[in-house]
């Protein structure tokens, strides 16, 4: 699939964004942040697909205090020709619950705990299975996010743990 990229300046990106209060701004071939400095392009899915699939991801590993950045970098790689078609009709079946309960969308559903019932009704699906599964890695193997859980990295190279407090961990 091939998108044309629009001719939005980042200043009416970000003006657009804000009056619409959205969480994320989408566009003809890009996911872009209403509240942050960042932006994704979409190759093979849907940029409203790739929009909730961030969405659906914060809501499987909720951390108020990772960005949606790191939740991005985390799904980019469904954004493939193999994925495509199972994330596509993953999403619509979200959105057709989200409509069973009087939405319009999965990601304009406003309340965590009304998308969380919709995930738990699906939990046992391939598709959640499938990003779910990918969120372990995709997620908590990025450098830059382990700082956020207090976690300082392999010890091996550094002389192992038992010399670096390794029950320093506060949130434990």
């Amino acid at each position: 699939m091939t998108h044309q990229h629009s001719n939005l300046t980042r200043r009416q990106l970000l003006s657009r964004s804000a009056a619409a209060g959205a969480a994320f701004v989408v566009g003809t071939g890009y996911v872009a942040s209403s509240s942050a400095a960042w932006a994704m392009e979409v190759e093979h899915l849907q940029p409203t697909t790739m929009a909730t699939l961030i969405q659906m991801a914060r809501d499987i590993y909720p951390h108020d205090h990772v960005a949606d950045a790191y939740y991005a970098a985390a799904v980019k790689g469904y954004d493939s020709a193999e994925n495509a078609e199972t994330v596509e009709a993953g999403i619509a079946a979200l959105d057709a619950a989200a409509a069973g309960k009087g939405h319009t969308s999965y990601i304009d559903m406003g309340w965590e705990r009304d998308r969380v019932d919709i995930l738990r009704g699906m939990e046992s699906s391939s598709f959640f299975q499938m990003v779910r599964g990918g969120l372990v890695t995709g997620l908590y193997n990025q450098k830059a996010v382990w700082p956020l859980f207090g976690y300082e990295g392999e010890s091996y190279s550094k002389g192992g743990y038992i010399d670096r407090g390794f029950d320093d961990i506060s949130w434990i």
